[in-house]
Order: C-alpha cells, then structure tokens, then sequence
C-alpha cells in the first residue's frame, strides 16, 4: 500500500466515525427518532462510495473500508452500541448494505483500465436513496397498504421508491462515465440511461417490496446493478 492508501484509509475511518458521532448526538441530544437517524447514517454511508472513488486508485485497496464494515456493522447491531441505527424494528441492514457495496465494488470497479464502476454506484445509490427515502415516506405517509409474506409495504413508499431510484440511476449514468471519478469508463447511449433507469427502478422496486425485512439491503442494489449491467451490455 502507498502512503495515499493510508490516508485514504485514515479519512474513510473518520467520515464513518464522524457519521456515527452525528447520528448519535441526533437522537440523544436533539431527540430525533431512531427511524430518522438510521436512515441518516444509511444515506451518509451509502454516499461515501464517492469518496472511496477520489481517494483510492485500486479496487484492491478501496474496498477494504466497506469490507472491514461488514463486521464492524454486525458488533454495532449484535450489541447495540450505537443508538442512532437502532429503531424499534431494527434488522442487520447494515451488515447486508456493506456486503453488497463490497461484492458490487469487487466486480465492476477496475480504476485503471476497463472500469464499469457507474453500474455499482447507480445500484448503491438506488439503495442508498431509494430505499431511504422510501421507507420514512412509507411508515409516516403511507396509507394504502399491501402485504407479501410478512413484508408489509405501502403503495405511497413503492411509488416514491421508483421516482427516486429512477432519477439517482439516470444522474450516476450520465454523470459518472468518464468524469474525474471514474476516467476509464465509457459514457453511456441516452436510450440505454433512459431504459437502465426506468427498469432497474422498476425490479429493484418490486425486490424492495418482496425481500423479508432487512435483507432488502442486500437485494435491491445487487439486483439493481445487474439489471443496468445488463442494459449496459446490449
């Protein structure tokens, strides 16, 4: 590892302490709900893949915050040292959301040569955003209900999760390709945004609606990512 590596690391560590301080400080100072710090944190975590973009300039090396999260997020839940990611129903999300940043990361994140980097980030940001946005909007304003298995969704948080996840797929995928973040990816055909957006937002919002609670985190932005990988490819 290079020096850059180090503080890469170094700054990686303290934006996810730093994270978990405000989340905290949130809700037992201020007196913001569980539900809404969470989702605080899990936006904040989610939108740090940019970060991990301008620091580091191999995969090998970048993936290494998010991979050391996955055990680190199982003692915070397993424990629940942390009351900002602790609501009332909370699920090991987290642990799910740094498996799949790491998995789509270790396959489509290649910074020198060939980098398809755009896919990972526009399913990590249909989890990131989608889902966020979806379930605060769901659990407060939501009152048209529907049930699959045990999954309790409803149509207004469904509805706003399509909107969402459609816009970040379509601003990542015409932005990120061949920006100062990813300088080795190709830019992208306006149909194939148009089609990639639309339809990876439609199945990750079905995913969403079906995944038992929790496991949505892994789910959503894995499957997310094929469907655009897909799309990608035609």
């Amino acid at each position: 590892m290079t020096a850059s590596d180090f503080v890469g690391l170094g700054i990686s560590y303290a934006y996810a302490v730093t994270l978990l301080l405000i989340g905290e400080v949130l809700q037992r100072i201020v007196g913001i709900k569980a539900d809404f710090t969470r989702k605080f944190v899990h936006i904040g975590a989610g939108m740090w893949v940019f970060g991990i973009l301008a620091l580091f300039n191999t995969w090998q090396i970048g993936i290494i915050p998010f991979a050391s999260f996955i055990l680190i997020n199982f003692i915070l839940y397993r424990y629940k040292v942390v009351r900002a990611l602790d609501s009332s129903n909370s699920s090991p999300g987290t642990v799910y959301f740094a498996i799949s940043v790491t998995l789509l990361f270790a396959v489509f994140w290649r910074p020198l040569h060939n980098d398809e980097v755009p896919i990972a980030v526009a399913g990590i940001m249909v989890m990131t955003w989608g889902d966020a946005l979806a379930a605060l909007i769901g659990k407060y304003y939501g009152k048209n209900k529907y049930q699959f298995g045990q999954s309790i969704k409803s149509f207004e948080g469904s509805a706003v999760m399509f909107v969402v996840s459609t816009i970040v797929v379509f601003i990542v995928l015409k932005l990120l390709p061949g920006s100062l973040l990813s300088q080795n990816s190709l830019q992208w055909e306006m149909w194939k945004i148009i089609i990639a957006s639309l339809l990876s937002a439609g199945v990750a919002t079905v995913i969403e609606a079906i995944s038992p609670h929790g496991t949505d985190n892994f789910s959503v932005p894995l499957v997310a990512a094929g469907v655009i990988g897909i799309i990608g490819n035609i």
